[in-house]
């Protein structure tokens, strides 16, 4: 524990600080009526998932001081990252929907294209699974092990991935079938992508084919970062250069 001492206690800190910003900020704006109508339930629901994360950024830790394990509950730990990428997502949706007129975004929804919207909601729920999965790996340190790629220990499907019982501890804890899902979770992510992005082509909008763009662009360079964070077995470096990549990626999302 005197290891991750202060990256805890630092992030702590800071958790309590957003929380603050937010409240100094939602409460002065309540009381100079200055939110604008209907803002004030989505700016409320910011505050209350931060609250959630915190209660279960508790849990997440609890998790590890039980004396049956030294490191926490993967699946708290991806909890506690899903529920931060919604706080991330509402907040860019927010800040994008405030920074256009309200002209400007009556004239993009007359405008929006219900296909390629449709599609680009799916690419967030799958990109979204993904983390989720991203999360679980590093929860066990699945990414130091089975550093070869594209074959797990010379075989496509890891050796023995069914071990634990009950059998759904193993789609948590087994480290090569977590990492084996992440994998496919990737390919399929990258493909699904890849048919978004073409669609996007027969677009007349100019500045959303640019956003794709950027979108595939992250997508690819999220893939060869994987790889290398696996052929390297995942140095620090590595491994938080491919998270901040999926936060990059969610935003162009």
């Amino acid at each position: 524990f005197k290891v991750i001492y202060w990256w805890e206690w630092g992030h702590r800190q800071l958790g309590r600080v957003i929380g603050l910003v937010w409240a100094l900020g939602f409460f002065a704006f309540i009381l100079r009526k200055a939110i604008p109508a209907g803002w004030t339930r989505r700016l409320l629901l910011v505050g209350v998932l931060g609250g959630v994360q915190g209660a279960i950024g508790w849990w997440m830790v609890a998790s590890g001081l039980s004396g049956e394990m030294l490191d926490v509950a993967s699946y708290r730990l991806a909890a506690h990252l899903g529920i931060a990428f919604m706080i991330l997502g509402f907040l860019t949706w927010f800040i994008l929907l405030l920074g256009r007129t309200e002209n400007d975004l009556l004239l993009q929804r007359r405008a929006r294209e219900e296909r390629l919207f449709s599609l680009s909601t799916g690419l967030s729920h799958l990109a979204f699974l993904q983390i989720l999965f991203g999360a679980l790996v590093a929860g066990i340190d699945a990414g130091r092990n089975y550093t070869d790629w594209p074959l797990m220990a010379g075989e496509f499907f890891p050796p023995e991935p069914f071990s634990a019982t009950p059998l759904w501890r193993n789609f948590f804890e087994d480290d090569g079938l977590v990492q084996f899902i992440h994998r496919i979770a990737g390919y399929l992510l990258l493909a699904f992508g890849f048919l978004v992005w073409r669609k996007s082509r027969s677009s007349g909008n100019d500045e959303l084919k640019f956003a794709f763009n950027a979108v595939m662009a992250v997508m690819l360079f999220q893939v060869l970062l994987g790889v290398m964070t696996v052929l390297y077995a995942a140095p620090w470096n590595l491994a938080i250069l491919h998270q901040l990549g999926a936060v990059l990626l969610w935003v162009l999302l």
